[in-house]
């Protein structure tokens, strides 16, 4: 997902408003996100672990996993194949 500034003449005041387009490009796997997946097969919260860190999607899987593996794995999964880091091209601007 791209977010792109922009903004939105409202009476005579400009609001700043955020518009959203989807990068519906193909992605790879990366042999990371391989080790990654592997991971999260055994330990669903380790793997997101290894990609986001300790931050929500962490302690979401934590709580899927207590309730079922199934939800925390595949939760982890979709963390894992989803998310991108910063200096992947999509917060590319």
């Amino acid at each position: 997902m791209i977010a792109k500034a922009g903004n939105v003449l409202a009476g005579s005041k400009l609001i700043p408003i955020l518009q959203t387009t989807l990068n519906m490009g193909p992605q790879t796997m990366t042999f990371g996100d391989f080790i990654r997946i592997l991971f999260s097969i055994l330990i669903p919260p380790l793997g997101v672990f290894l990609r986001v860190g300790f931050g929500l999607h962490f302690w979401l899987n934590i709580l899927l996993t207590i309730l079922g593996y199934v939800p925390g794995l595949i939760h982890a999964i979709w963390i894992i194949a989803s998310h991108r880091t910063r200096n992947s091209i999509t917060y590319n601007r």
